[in-house]
């Protein structure tokens, strides 16, 4: 059978600014408008990908989000190795219909003030964009007290960039923008 060119799926590999993870493009959707990110292979029980590539010997963690999947693999493994193999691996998968991330149910936000609104609102239009297309993401936890709390994942997580992005970049655009922020920090995944 023939496929049509709607059906047929492309993969590229993308580097990040983190030398440890590759960001791994596709045409179609992983997990649209939401993020799940394993930095172990016993937290995979809601993602058949992320555990079929904690299987991987050099696999140490998987950030799934949109149309991407970000590996971040030990030191002991070359990318120019690693690329062409999962590159088919995630072309057969998504061609296959297999599973990525079970879907539980979603959570109501809870209530956020005018302040929380506004950080959010700068988050998600200047900061999220550029995050995703180095293969992380950025999520917005608490404003508590001054300081503003963000959770780094994907190739942000661990990336030896990522604590000055945090400072220099978002902190400074946060702090010129909702005057109640004096800090951002960063919540461990």
């Amino acid at each position: 059978m023939e496929k049509s060119l709607e059906n047929i799926v492309t993969v590229y590999a993308e580097a990040t600014p983190n030398p440890a993870s590759m960001k791994f493009v596709a045409n179609k959707m992983f997990l649209p408008n939401d993020s799940a990110d394993f930095r172990t292979a016993a937290s995979t029980d809601r993602s058949p990908l992320a555990k079929a590539l904690f299987e991987m010997p050099f696999v140490n963690g998987v950030f799934i989000m949109n149309n991407f999947v970000s590996i971040t693999k030990n030191d002991d493994y070359e990318w120019f190795d690693l690329i062409p193999d999962l590159r088919s691996f995630f072309t057969e998968w998504i061609e296959d219909g297999k599973e990525i991330v079970l879907q539980n149910q979603i959570l109501s936000e809870e209530e956020e003030g005018e302040i929380e609104k506004k950080i959010r609102q700068l988050l998600d239009d200047h900061v999220k964009p550029a995050v995703e297309m180095d293969g992380g993401a950025i999520d917005f936890k608490s404003f508590k007290d001054g300081v503003v709390t963000v959770q780094m994942k994907g190739s942000c997580s661990g990336c030896p960039s990522s604590t000055m992005t945090l400072k220099a970049g978002i902190e400074n655009l946060l702090r010129r923008m909702v005057p109640e922020v004096q800090a951002v920090e960063a919540e461990a995944v």
